[in-house]
């Protein structure tokens, strides 16, 4: 009974993931109007080195039956095929789709908020849709988009969908990750709609704002040295009294975030820390680093190597018990977890060497702080201490 008692934390996140975790609601369908009754957007899309991406986003958002919507693509100084291959794309049902050079990075700011700054104004939409590169979009996802944002007057309407993961390491440290973020959002929909700004959060790949509550907020301007400038859009919105909207479209979106393992420690060692830290009110932060490290260790990592002592002669029966019950339903978290996110459960076994690698993206990430390096740039962000 004593080892069972032990485990009684591991059994306690069983718990939460079952008893408390929420997904957002699906997008309502799209709803029959005709071109006049329905707002007509722009689709931004920045772009930098994405001829592996670029193609497929733009044909699955120019299929969209939607009765108005332009396409724009910011070619954020690509150094590859990016922009020759978004030229050459047919324009589907969209008016029209125009490829933008994107200018120099000013002094300042980041690239993805310059990028999204210049699509926006070259765009004439009344609703601006912000979308990454390496999205795949369903035909009636901008209809039910735009009218979750009309029925619950958001300002700001973050649309999540699925994960495609193609690769061993896709599939054993992005459900790391992403149970690392369920911790802090366990139920997306409620915390976004609370009065808390802190708790904003959203989705960076699908961002749909009206014109007019975009300006209000400053744009991406506001946001121009910002790492995580989907958080912060998120967290000016509530900051500013409007309203800020999730929900889930599993079947019309998805996004292949990274297709290598070197891809996700850059990609997550860029975010995480930020993203954090930008989560929590300055007297928390100092404690960040020390107590996810040990959450992350103590949880995910002891355990194994216990276990792995046990069957070397190290210790006795009860440590055994303790540490084979504790894997094992460390192993059924993770195994479901994946399945939810769409990958084969059986990764689910392979926990621990996920836990290393998602340790070690986050050690990473503390230890370059402020130093941020993505897609060739290399950046030096503001102090987030001096942030409120």
């Amino acid at each position: 009974m004593t080892p069972l008692l032990f485990a009684l934390p591991w059994i306690g996140v069983l718990a939460f993931l079952i008893l408390v975790v929420r997904p957002p609601r699906e997008l309502p369908p799209a709803k029959a109007e005709g071109v006049g009754e329905r707002p007509r957007v722009s689709v931004i899309i920045p772009a930098r080195n994405e001829k592996l991406n670029i193609e497929n986003c733009v044909a699955s958002v120019s299929r969209s039956l939607y009765p108005d919507f332009e396409i724009i693509v910011v070619d954020d100084r690509s150094d590859d095929d990016t922009a020759a291959i978004a030229r050459a794309l047919p324009i589907g049902n969209a008016r029209r789709i125009r490829v933008v050079d994107g200018k120099e990075l000013p002094v300042g700011w980041l690239g993805k908020p310059w990028a999204c700054c210049q699509g926006f104004h070259d765009a004439d939409g009344d609703v601006l849709l912000f979308t990454d590169a390496d999205t795949t979009h369903g035909p009636q996802l901008l209809a039910r988009a735009v009218a979750g944002m009309r029925d619950e007057k958001a300002d700001l309407m973050t649309v999540l969908g699925r994960q495609i993961m193609g690769s061993f390491w896709e599939r054993l440290v992005q459900p790391q990750v992403f149970l690392t973020m369920v911790f802090r959002f366990p139920r997306f929909e409620r915390t976004a709609k609370n009065g808390r700004w802190r708790d904003a959060i959203a989705n960076g790949q699908y961002i749909l704002m009206p014109r007019t509550s975009y300006l209000a907020i400053g744009g991406h301007e506001a946001v121009r040295d910002e790492v995580v400038e989907d958080l912060a859009l998120a967290q000016l919105v509530k900051r500013e009294g409007l309203q800020l909207r999730v929900r889930m479209a599993n079947k019309d979106f998805a996004t292949r975030m990274y297709r290598s393992l070197g891809g996700i420690i850059e990609g997550w060692s860029k975010n995480i820390l930020m993203g954090g830290l930008q989560s929590l009110p300055p007297v928390l932060r100092p404690f960040m680093f020390p107590v996810a490290l040990t959450f992350g260790v103590g949880l995910w990592l002891v355990p194994p190597l216990v276990l792995l002592a046990t069957f070397l002669g190290a210790g006795g029966p009860a440590l055994f018990t303790w540490s084979a019950t504790v894997c094992a339903i460390s192993a059924i978290v993770f195994a479901g977890f994946t399945r939810l996110m769409g990958g084969p459960a059986r990764y689910g076994l392979l926990y621990p060497l996920g836990a290393v690698m998602g340790n070690y993206i986050f050690l990473r990430s503390w230890i370059r702080g402020r130093n941020v390096e993505w897609k060739g740039r290399r950046y030096t962000v503001p102090d987030i201490s001096e942030r409120p």
